[in-house]
């Protein structure tokens, strides 16, 4: 009989939900105001889990909207010193030693792994907004982690995006994507992430620690972590520039 109440209360309660959820449109536009910022300094770290062995790689970025961004990486010693400049849709990397070179990614190259991450070089460098990217649908209730979410498929505005296709679970109260599958136009699973940690801060929601696992690799997974980051910033216009590369 226990179970049977057990149940029927999260009917009842998955019941209410259905009724009270606010559209796609409104779950997406939530998701920007915690995700989306117009200038920010970040501290961050990677932990690569390879097939030989973990890496740890620690970084810092500057960010402008969608178009400017400037990371450098600061360990291990091999690493430190390089650098990666996103201008809208172009990309520099310098690297320091032994070359002291710069080269230029663009187009399709854009969704290489970065340092054998499960990461992009278009993941690292992302703060996109999801009404502007994708249209999208609710597809219902779930709980993750504990949490009640809602559970939205998103399919791409335009072809020439990373993800065509996308389904999230929303944190219903923080307004986060938990958890996420990203898909290929072809219908192909290509990347997996989990947010297990969050934090607020300026009275927004935001990721402490992810999870990416790009399901057309061998290794076991990134571990993403956002050690600090500051939203209120008035960056030099300087820092987006190529000369700043070898500064």
């Amino acid at each position: 009989m226990k179970k049977i109440e057990v149940f029927g209360n999260f009917l009842l309660f998955s019941a209410m939900l259905m009724a009270q959820i606010p559209s796609a449109e409104e779950i997406l536009k939530k998701i920007d105001e915690n995700m989306v910022f117009d200038q920010a300094i970040s501290k961050s770290k990677m932990v690569i889990h390879g097939r030989i062995g973990d890496r740890t790689i620690e970084s810092k970025a500057w960010s402008k909207g969608n178009d400017l961004a400037m990371v450098e990486y600061l360990s291990p010693a091999r690493e430190a010193g390089t650098k990666m400049l996103k201008t809208a849709d172009k990309l520099w990397i310098y690297t320091p030693e032994p070359t002291d070179r710069i080269i230029t990614i663009s187009g399709h190259l854009l969704r290489q792994s970065v340092m054998g991450s499960d990461l992009s070089y278009e993941d690292i460098t992302d703060n996109s907004s999801m009404i502007e990217s994708y249209n999208a649908k609710v597809l219902g209730t779930e709980t993750i982690f504990e949490r009640n979410c809602y559970v939205l498929e998103l399919v791409a505005k335009k072809d020439d995006i990373s993800y065509y296709k996308r389904k999230i679970w929303v944190d219903v109260e923080r307004m986060l994507p938990l958890k996420e599958e990203r898909f290929a136009k072809s219908g192909k699973l290509l990347k997996k992430t989990e947010i297990l940690e969050v934090f607020q801060q300026d009275g927004r929601w935001y990721p402490r620690h992810m999870t990416f696992k790009d399901m057309l690799s061998r290794g076991e997974g990134t571990e993403y972590f956002i050690n600090s980051i500051d939203f209120n910033v008035d960056i030099p216009e300087y820092i987006f520039t190529k000369a700043a590369l070898r500064r």
